[in-house]
C-alpha cells in the first residue's frame, strides 16, 4: 500500500443505541492509541531495565467543528452506551479500517474570533482490531 493523505479520512460511529454506523459529520482529525502496558521485570544483577508487556490499549480523540443540525457527539457521550466505531484512514480504500465498540466523550468549545468546534475522545468496551 503506498502512503496516503489524511483529507480523506473519517470516523464512523453508531450514534443510535443499536442503530447503523453513520459518518461522523464535520470532523477534521481523529487518532487511535494503541499502546501497551509496560511492566518493569529488572532484578538485581541486570545492566539495564528490561520490561515485559501486558495488553495493548485503545483509546483515541477526534476534533471538528459544530453541526447545528447534528447531535451525534452529544447522543453517543451522554448515555453511557458502548457505540460501534470505524476509523478509516482514507474513505477511498473501504477494505482497510479499525473496528471496535467504544465509549465516547464530547467536549465544544466557542470563541468570539473562532469557529464552534468540537472535540472529544473514545475508549475501548471491546478489542480494537485492524481490518484490511
Amino acid at each position: 500500500m503506498a502512503r496516503i493523505h489524511g483529507r480523506n479520512g473519517a470516523l464512523y460511529a453508531a450514534v443510535a443505541s443499536g442503530g447503523l454506523a453513520e459518518p461522523i459529520a464535520f470532523l477534521d482529525s481523529w487518532s487511535l492509541d494503541g499502546k501497551s502496558d509496560r511492566v518493569d521485570v529488572t532484578a538485581f544483577g541486570d545492566a539495564n531495565k528490561t520490561y515485559v508487556s501486558g495488553l495493548p490499549d485503545a483509546q483515541g480523540n477526534f476534533s471538528g467543528f459544530y453541526d447545528t443540525a447534528s447531535d451525534q457527539l452529544y447522543t453517543a457521550a451522554v448515555d453511557g452506551v458502548a457505540r460501534k466505531v470505524y476509523l478509516y484512514p482514507t474513505r477511498s480504500i473501504t477494505t482497510t479500517y479499525w473496528f471496535g465498540t467504544a465509549f465516547f466523550d464530547f467536549s465544544i468549545s466557542d470563541g468570539v474570533g473562532d469557529a464552534v468546534k468540537v472535540s472529544g475522545s473514545y475508549s475501548a468496551a471491546s478489542d480494537f482490531i485492524r481490518v484490511g
